[in-house]
C-alpha cells in the first residue's frame, strides 16, 4: 500500500516528484517483488539516469521500479534512493511503517532531523541511517548499508570513524573505500549498545578530507531475547483479615531489558498458582497490566482464625509480547500475610482457680490460663490481667507471662493465717489492643481465685524491737537492766516462750529463761572497746514450744552514762634540754581523760614540793588541757625526775601523780650528747614528800 506524503506539482520540478514514501510493512518482502514505483524527472529527458539504494537488499530499475533482490523478513525502518542524471539529482526517503503506526512516529524513532524526509539542500555525501537486527548469526562480515556520494572524484576514498570502528569497541563496522558499502563484522547486542554514531568523510589519495564529515547513525533493532525479571524481591504483602473485596494487597513489578517501545518489553501479569488453595483457589487477582494484587473473596472468607494458614504464596508470571503465547516469561513468588485484628476476646479456661499458700511466704502461687484465637505475635493475643476485687491490702499482684500468656498471681505482702485463712479474688483479662467495635468482653473474661492460707509456726516477736535502755556505767553486778516482752503470733496454738542470750560481746549480761529479766554479770564499762558511741548492743532469743520450735530475735541497746572513773594521763613523759640553753622553756605538757565532760578538763597542773634551798623549775598553765615546764636556771648534765600532779574536773575529782623525766645534755655544734649523764639528782625527802602528797589527795 502506497501512501502519498505530498502532492505532485502541476508544473515540472526537477527531481523526485514525491520525496517521502511510506510502505506498510508486509510479513516479508519476496525476491523480485515490486515494492513501489519511483518517479524521477529532470525535466530534460532523464539522460544518463542512475539510481543508488542505501539498503543493499533493494534495487531501482531504470523505469523507477523499486524491487527486492531476495526474500527479506527484516528490512529495517527506512532507507534512501539517490537519483542522478546529466541535469539533476535528488533523493527520496522510503519509510517502512506498521499497520497501526502513524507516519510521524517513525521519524521520532529514527531521530531524524527536520519535519520532512531529506533536507532540500544539496549534499555531496548521503549517509542514511542504518538499522541492524541484534543477534544476527554468521557469516560475517555482512553488508548492512551504503553511503552515497553525489560527486565522483578520481582517487577519492570513503573513511569511517567513531566508536565501533577505530574506537572501543573497535572493528565492529567497516566501509568499502570505493563503493561506500557498510558492513558489520560480528553479532550485535542492543541491550549492551543500542546505537552507534559514526562519521563518514571522503579523502583524496593523500588522506586529506575533501568532503564531510557526515554523521552516520546505526541503530540496533531489538529482538525479543530477554525474559522479564523480578528484581525487587522478596515480595511480601499484608492484608487485614475481613478486608473488603477488591482491597489492594501489593504490586508486582518485573523488568524487561528489551526495547520498551516495542512489544518485546510489553508485559502482562498472571497468577499461576496459589498455595494453599483453601478456602478458595482464587483468593486473589492480579491486574495484568499494572501488577496490582487485590483480594477477590468476600470478607467472611478472609478470616484468619478459620484459614488453613494465614500465609499465602502466589506464583506470579510476567510475560512479554503483551502476553501472547510467543512471549518470554519470568516468575516470582509473592507472599501474602493475613494480618490479625482483635476480633476474639481472651477467655479463662475455667471459671474458678484454687491456690494454697503458707503464711509469711511471698511469690507466685498460681498461673491462670486463658485462650485467645488471635495471632500470638500481636497485641490482639497478649493478655493483661487486673484484680478487680478482694485485694484491699494490696497483698496480691498479677503479671502476664510473655511466653505462655498466663496470668502469674503472686503474694507480695506475707499473709497471716491468724488474721484470715481464706481470700477470694475476682480477676479480669483483656488484650493489649482494643477489641474491634462489634466485639465485647463477655463473662468468660473474668474468673475467681480461691486462696487458702496454711498456718505456719511463726517465731515469737519482741515488743519493741529494738529495745533501748539507759544505765550508768559501773552498775553493780546483779543489777536489773530490763525485762523484755515477746509474744507468739500463733495465738491459736497456746505455746510457751523461753529466753536465752544470743550475742553478748563483753559477757556482761544474763536473761531469765521464763520471765525475760536481763541482769548484769559484770561491771558495765563505758570505756570498753565493745561500746560504740556510748552504746552497748546485745541480742536475745525468744523460743516457742512448737515442733519444731520457732525462734525470734530481739536487739537491746544499752546507753551507758559516764562516771568519773579514770584519772587523767600526762604526755609526754620525757624531755631533753641543753646544759647551756638560753631558752629554759623545757616542754609543753598535755593531759587527756577517757571520761566524758564534765569529768575531764579543765585540768589542774601542779609541781610537788622541791627540796633544797633553790627551786630549779616551775610549771605554768597554758590552757585547760596544757601547761609548760620552765627551768629557773641552767642545770649541769644529769637526769632529773620532776614530780607533777594533774587533776580532772570530776566530782569528786581524780588526780594522777606522775613524773616527767628531764635529761640535761651537752650540746656542741648543733649536736646533743645525753650519754654518760650523772646519776639521778633527786633526794629521798622529795620522794617521800611526793608519796605523802599522793596519799592525801586520794583520801580527799
Amino acid at each position: 500500500v502506497l501512501l502519498l506524503a505530498c502532492a505532485e506539482d502541476l508544473e515540472c520540478v526537477p527531481g523526485f516528484q514525491q520525496k517521502v514514501f511510506y510502505i506498510e510493512k508486509p510479513f516479508k518482502f519476496t525476491e523480485d517483488q515490486l515494492v513501489l514505483n519511483l518517479k524521477f524527472d529532470d525535466c530534460k529527458g532523464n539522460n544518463k539516469l542512475n539510481f543508488q539504494v542505501s539498503n543493499p537488499d533493494f534495487t531501482v530499475e531504470g523505469d523507477g521500479s523499486l524491487v527486492a533482490l531476495k526474500n527479506i523478513s527484516e528490512a529495517g525502518r527506512a532507507f534512501f534512493v539517490h537519483a542522478q542524471s546529466e541535469h539533476a539529482e535528488d533523493m527520496a526517503e522510503i519509510l517502512i511503517v506498521g499497520a497501526n503506526e502513524k507516519p510521524g512516529a517513525l521519524k521520532e524513532i529514527l531521530k531524524l532531523e527536520g519535519n520532512s524526509g531529506i533536507p532540500r539542500q544539496k549534499r555531496a555525501i548521503l549517509a542514511t541511517p542504518i538499522l541492524i537486527p541484534e543477534n544476527q548469526r554468521p557469516p560475517f562480515p555482512r553488508l548492512v548499508g551504503k553511503v552515497i556520494r553525489s560527486e565522483v572524484t578520481e582517487g577519492a576514498k570513503f573513511r569511517l570513524s567513531g566508536k565501533g570502528v577505530d574506537q572501543d569497541p573497535k572493528g565492529i563496522f567497516r566501509i568499502n573505500e570505493i563503493t561506500g558499502d557498510v558492513s558489520v563484522t560480528r553479532t550485535l547486542d542492543r541491550e549492551a549498545i543500542a546505537s552507534y554514531e559514526l562519521e563518514v568523510e571522503v579523502t583524496d589519495l593523500s588522506g586529506k578530507t575533501i568532503d564531510g564529515p557526515v554523521r552516520l547513525v546505526i541503530s540496533v533493532i531489538d529482538q525479543n531475547d530477554n525474559r522479564p525479571m523480578f528484581k525487587e524481591g522478596p515480595y511480601v504483602g499484608h492484608v487485614m483479615e475481613g478486608s473488603a473485596t477488591g482491597t489492594t494487597v501489593m504490586r508486582m513489578t518485573a523488568l524487561d531489558a528489551d526495547d520498551v517501545s516495542t512489544d518485546n518489553a510489553l508485559l502482562r501479569y498472571n497468577i499461576l498458582k496459589q498455595t494453599p488453595s483453601r478456602p478458595s483457589p482464587n483468593m486473589f487477582y492480579i491486574d495484568p497490566e499494572k501488577g496490582d494484587i487485590v483480594t477477590v473473596v468476600s470478607p467472611v472468607l478472609l478470616d484468619r482464625e478459620t484459614m488453613e494458614s494465614p500465609k499465602y504464596e502466589l506464583v506470579i508470571e510476567a510475560k512479554d509480547m503483551g502476553g501472547l503465547d510467543v512471549g518470554l516469561t519470568g516468575t516470582a513468588t509473592a507472599t501474602i500475610l493475613i494480618d490479625d485484628k482483635n476480633d476474639h476476646p481472651p477467655e479463662f479456661t475455667k471459671k474458678e482457680f484454687q491456690a494454697t499458700v503458707k503464711e509469711g511466704v511471698t511469690g507466685v502461687i498460681v498461673n491462670l490460663t486463658v485462650g485467645d484465637r488471635d495471632d500470638p505475635a500481636t497485641g490482639a493475643w497478649r493478655a493483661v490481667y487486673t484484680i478487680i476485687n478482694g485485694n484491699p491490702g494490696q497483698s496480691f499482684e498479677i503479671h502476664t507471662n510473655p511466653q505462655t500468656n498466663e496470668g502469674m498471681l503472686s503474694v507480695v505482702k506475707p499473709l497471716d493465717y491468724e488474721i484470715s485463712a481464706f481470700h477470694t479474688l475476682l480477676i479480669k483479662v483483656e488484650n493489649e489492643d482494643p477489641l474491634i467495635p462489634d466485639i465485647a468482653y463477655g463473662p468468660s473474661s473474668t474468673a475467681t481465685v480461691q486462696i487458702t492460707v496454711e498456718d505456719v509456726n511463726e517465731g515469737p516477736v519482741f515488743h519493741p524491737n529494738p529495745m533501748a535502755v539507759t544505765k550508768q556505767e559501773n552498775l553493780p553486778v546483779g543489777s536489773v537492766v530490763l525485762t523484755v516482752n515477746a509474744t507468739d503470733p500463733d495465738t491459736l496454738q497456746h505455746q510457751t516462750i523461753r529466753y536465752s542470750v544470743y550475742k553478748d560481746p563483753a559477757g556482761w549480761l544474763e536473761i531469765h529463761p521464763t520471765n525475760g529479766t536481763i541482769g548484769t554479770t559484770a561491771v558495765l564499762d563505758r570505756e570498753s572497746p565493745f561500746v560504740q558511741d556510748n552504746v552497748y548492743t546485745a541480742l536475745f532469743l525468744a523460743i516457742d514450744s512448737g515442733n519444731p520450735p520457732a525462734t525470734g530475735t530481739g536487739t537491746l541497746h544499752i546507753t551507758l552514762e559516764d562516771v568519773n572513773d579514770n584519772v587523767p594521763s600526762l604526755y609526754p613523759t620525757l624531755a631533753k634540754v641543753c646544759d647551756d640553753a638560753k631558752d629554759l622553756r623545757v616542754v609543753v605538757l598535755g593531759a587527756s581523760d577517757k571520761d566524758l565532760h564534765p569529768n575531764t578538763d579543765p585540768f589542774k597542773f601542779e609541781l610537788s614540793k622541791q627540796s633544797g634551798p633553790e627551786k630549779l623549775w616551775r610549771i605554768n598553765k597554758l590552757n585547760s588541757t596544757h601547761a609548760q615546764v620552765i627551768l629557773l636556771q641552767n642545770l649541769k648534765k644529769a637526769n632529773y625526775n620532776i614530780p607533777i600532779s594533774v587533776t580532772d574536773s570530776g566530782k569528786p575529782p581524780l588526780t594522777n601523780n606522775t613524773e616527767l623525766k628531764l635529761q640535761v645534755c651537752t650540746c656542741k655544734k648543733s649536736k646533743m650528747d645525753c650519754s654518760g649523764s650523772d646519776a639521778l639528782h633527786i633526794s629521798l625527802p622529795l620522794v617521800l614528800l611526793s608519796l605523802l602528797s599522793l596519799l592525801c589527795k586520794s583520801l580527799a
